[in-house]
């Protein structure tokens, strides 16, 4: 099964129900998780994620080894997430050879047309439907 990068910052929250959600209903997938913090990557591999780490050169190296990065919006923003995403992060995922399933939010200085309307359980359903589909057309 493919290897699925889960990419969060701050305090891990929108990884850690991506994850959960993605290990229900997709029980055999590899699942990575990288946070730009020690907060945010103890959130997720508590939601169970098969692997975790944290930092820069985490988020590089296992952008070049995934099939498929999910994440908020701000991971392909540099200096986002209140600065926790580097250039080289985003520039790392923006590059990736993986498909990207990239959950809209406004935030940091960001503003994303036509979101407002939507909540995070929302958004992250669609997410996981995505993945679902993702999955189906690659394997």
């Amino acid at each position: 099964m493919a290897d699925i990068l889960v990419i969060d910052a701050q305090g891990g929250g929108l990884g850690k129900q991506l994850i959960t959600r993605v290990r229900r209903e997709l029980p055999d997938v590899h699942i990575i998780a990288v946070g730009t913090n020690s907060v945010a990557m103890a959130a997720m591999k508590k939601a169970g994620a098969d692997e975790a780490a944290t930092g820069e050169n985490s988020v590089v190296v296992a952008c070049r080894k995934a099939k498929i990065i999910i994440g908020p919006i701000g991971i392909v923003i540099a200096d986002s997430m209140i600065g926790e995403v580097t250039p080289a992060m985003a520039v790392a995922v923006a590059q990736s050879p993986a498909k990207r399933i990239l959950i809209p939010f406004c935030n940091c200085d960001n503003y994303i047309a036509g979101v407002d309307e939507f909540n995070t359980g929302h958004l992250i359903t669609n997410a996981v439907e995505q993945l679902k589909k993702e999955l189906a057309s690659c394997f």
